[in-house]
């Protein structure tokens, strides 16, 4: 027995079982099942799901979206008022509002009132493998900085904002990979894992001859510093010691926003049409 009977008996199983992604890659092609892998959206990324077929583990990305404004409610998240969202998918919800507050330190209250969810999903979502992506899909909506269509991303955080390990790596990466192919592969796609994960992964060969060739990335980071500036091509900036962020920042441009959004809620009615557009 060679490597390569090895590589045939694993082509052979997963044709007898991908059905159900191949199902998903066709309407991602023919346009009902809306994906983007070009170009760059504000409050938009690609995030990664698993579904399990039979034997078959296969991973899928997933539109996720954030809208924010002036406001009181918080970050609300459309899974969970649904009756959607898993126990651990909803803690992961939480550790990202504390990571917001750490990140965005500052001497008045948070307030505004932003919406997310996983678009074109029907079904329960569970695991916190997506608060990564999330996190910086609300940053983008709150800066209106663009993040990269071509580029998914999975991994767990904490709240100070470290990129946590997750489960099945190596078929998110494949899964994302055969939907960049059905698309038409571009040179620039890829993926942002957890740099722990690295040590996990058993790519096809296919996927590996892709990374070698620089046709397709794997991105490994230990924080969601890293994973923003990967997403949208801006420093994400570090506090100095006077707790402020260095000018031109995305964390900069988060903190002045957060503070416009403070001054707007707090207005009273009568100087509310003066604040509109600050």
């Amino acid at each position: 027995m060679t490597e390569a009977h090895v590589q045939d008996a694993t082509q052979r199983r997963t044709h007898r079982a991908d059905l159900p992604a191949r199902h998903f890659r066709t309407l991602v092609a023919e346009g009902p099942f809306r994906i983007q892998t070009r170009g760059a959206e504000v409050g938009q990324v690609n995030g990664l799901a698993v579904s399990h077929a039979g034997s078959l583990t296969y991973g899928f990305p997933t539109r996720i979206t954030a809208t924010i404004s002036p406001g009181t409610a918080g970050a609300i998240n459309i899974e969970r008022e649904a009756d959607l969202s898993g126990a651990i998918h909803t803690q992961g919800f939480y550790i990202l509002g504390g990571l917001l507050r750490f990140l965005l330190r500052s001497s008045h209250p948070l307030a505004f009132s932003a919406s997310m969810a996983f678009e074109q999903s029907y079904g329960g979502i569970d695991g916190d493998s997506a608060s990564g992506a999330e996190m910086c899909c609300l940053l983008s909506a709150l800066t209106d900085v663009l993040l990269r269509q071509c580029l998914a991303m999975t991994g767990a955080i904490d709240q100070v904002g470290h990129v946590q390990p997750v489960g099945d790596v190596t078929e998110k990466i494949e899964g994302f990979f055969d939907t960049c192919q059905a698309l038409g592969l571009t040179g620039t796609q890829g993926l942002i894992i957890p740099r722990a994960n690295r040590r996990d992964l058993m790519l096809r060969p296919d996927v590996v001859t892709a990374c070698e060739a620089e046709r397709f990335y794997v991105y490994a980071v230990e924080t969601i510093h890293q994973a923003l500036e990967i997403l949208t091509g801006r420093p994400a900036g570090h506090r100095d010691p006077q707790g402020q962020y260095p000018e031109h920042t995305l964390l900069r441009m988060a903190m002045d926003r957060a503070h416009d959004y403070w001054r707007m809620a707090s207005a009273s009615p009568a100087d509310r049409s003066g604040l509109v557009g600050v």
